[in-house]
């Protein structure tokens, strides 16, 4: 599973800093008040205050991460959270990380070197890991309490990115990856609506010892041969469609080429 040319996709860093912070608000606006023991659909067996935890405490881990520069996987990830007892409380306690969430992606050189468990070894791994995870959070919080979602495109396409480039290392927490096989097939996931040219394309190749993204560079000149299925749509619904918020089979996506390819990539990506 070779690395990418894919470096100068992502985002300047002060996006990142900027959006964690405008998303860990939404997200707290969406849970206070709502019933804490609301069921969320998009995270089966959790309520409300389980991703409302979840979403705070993760935050809190990656900065002590950041805050270290660790240079190894920790053996913990036992944090101090000061979380409240009642759950009521959990949305002004995910609100009021803000500041220090900011202070430490603020301080930290986003070049300097650490252990992350995606493909970019760089400090900025963890803004754009934990962006795209209280954003996703930040909708399933929302169809939970009967919200409608929207979402940024640039940052929905540029999620869509950092899923399909990590996707490969991410068996370390969904073991389903590491099974992941075809026979040279490839996949391709169109956006529709980041202008007025091409759309948007990401491809991934299955072979029999693994799958991998492929260098756009390659696709563009037309040298990594035909697409075996495709799926187009916008930004935001390719987006939750990766994470396993929406089906293929939604009326939001447009398909060509063998389903059979899109379920065995589905069957073995859920997390």
């Amino acid at each position: 599973m070779a690395a990418t040319d894919r470096a100068e996709h992502p985002l300047p860093y002060d996006t990142y800093r900027e959006a964690i912070a405008r998303e860990t608000l939404r997200f707290a606006e969406v849970v206070r008040g709502a019933d804490p023991a609301a069921a969320v659909p998009c995270c089966p067996d959790w309520t409300l205050a389980d991703l409302t935890q979840h979403v705070g405490a993760l935050q809190r881990w990656f900065c002590t991460l950041l805050t270290r520069l660790v240079q190894e996987p920790p053996r913990s990830r036992d944090v101090e959270l000061g979380l409240p007892e009642n759950p009521r409380d959990h949305a002004d306690w995910v609100a009021a990380g803000v500041p220090a969430v900011a202070a430490v992606l603020r301080d930290t050189d986003p070049e300097a070197p650490m252990w992350v468990w995606g493909e970019d070894r760089h400090a900025r791994f963890w803004a754009r890991r934990m962006l795209f995870e209280t954003l996703v959070h930040r909708v399933d919080a929302e169809r939970a309490v009967g919200l409608d979602s929207g979402l940024d495109p640039v940052l929905a396409a540029d999620g869509v990115d950092e899923f399909l480039v990590n996707l490969p290392y991410a068996g370390l927490f969904a073991p389903g990856v590491t099974k992941l096989r075809g026979e040279g097939e490839t996949l391709a996931f169109r956006c529709t609506d980041l202008g007025a040219g091409p759309d948007e394309e990401w491809r991934v190749r299955l072979d029999p010892d693994g799958f991998r993204l492929l260098p756009r560079t390659d696709h563009a000149a037309g040298e990594t041969g035909p697409v075996t299925a495709a799926v187009r749509g916008q930004a935001a619904d390719l987006l939750l469609l990766l994470y396993g918020r929406r089906s293929y089979q939604d009326s939001a996506f447009e398909l060509s080429g063998q389903t059979a390819v899109l379920d065995n990539w589905f069957a073995h990506t859920a997390f």
